[in-house]
């Protein structure tokens, strides 16, 4: 009897998507001058890049007729727009319908300090309790095209090139040049820092606040440079 080969491989794969937080009830005129505004100066971050909408500040939009108007303009501009998030009760038909999907975050948000106090200490007893946390150390050059993810610290013992990702929940650490994208603090750990002795990134980000190469400092361009959070603004301290 002949040997069956398999049709097809599942696999789970790691997916970094953009969020877009929707902070109004309306996407009029001025939203779209912000976001036209926002394109044009960081044109090659979007490019390409799948896209969640984050509905928190918007209920608004539970409304299809409404979310249908905001994911056609957006699609207009090119935003691969698949998915929305915190969007409690919304249809899910309706938003197939839409060609989106309910997408469910990784992790919670912290509950706010007057709602659930029980819920609030079990997660903050959680928070506190020890865990394993994965370091990885990756000793050699990652190459354009690679992405490279860690659960703690991530440290590279060589350069970065363009079109590479590095992606950790903890710091980023690069003993060479950096010039792909690096993103810190992941699941949001506002207070995770970037090091590398040569920045020269794409991107740079801690928490989901991020910077491009056009906005870099030139300062810090080519230099050895701490990137970290303070006041909510991405700081970059040349070390040498």
């Amino acid at each position: 009897m002949p040997a069956t080969v398999a049709a097809f491989q599942v696999r789970g794969r790691f997916l970094t998507a953009l969020a877009i937080r929707i902070d109004t009830q309306m996407a009029g005129e001025p939203f779209y001058t912000q976001l036209d505004e926002q394109l044009r100066r960081t044109p090659q971050f979007f490019s390409g890049a799948p896209v969640v909408l984050d509905l928190v500040n918007a209920p608004g939009f539970g409304d299809p007729a409404r979310l249908q108007d905001l994911v056609d303009n957006l699609r207009r501009r090119q935003l691969r727009v698949f998915g929305v998030q915190n969007a409690p009760g919304m249809d899910e038909a309706q938003l197939q319908a839409l060609g989106l999907i309910p997408v469910t975050t990784g992790r919670d948000a912290p509950v706010p300090r007057d709602y659930a106090p029980a819920r609030a200490a079990a997660a903050t007893a959680a928070a506190a309790a020890p865990r394993q946390v994965q370091n990885k150390v990756i000793r050699s050059p990652v190459r354009s095209g690679q992405m490279v993810m860690a659960e703690g610290d991530l440290t590279i013992i060589g350069s970065v090139a363009s079109g590479a990702e590095l992606v950790a929940a903890g710091n980023i650490h690069v003993y060479g040049t950096l010039r792909g994208r690096a993103m810190a603090g992941c699941h949001g750990d506002e207070s995770a820092h970037i090091f590398c002795q040569d920045l020269n990134a794409e991107l740079v980000a801690i928490a989901g606040l991020y910077q491009t190469s056009e906005t870099i400092e030139d300062a810090a361009r080519q230099r050895c440079t701490h990137i970290y959070l303070e006041d909510e603004k991405l700081r970059m301290e040349v070390i040498a």
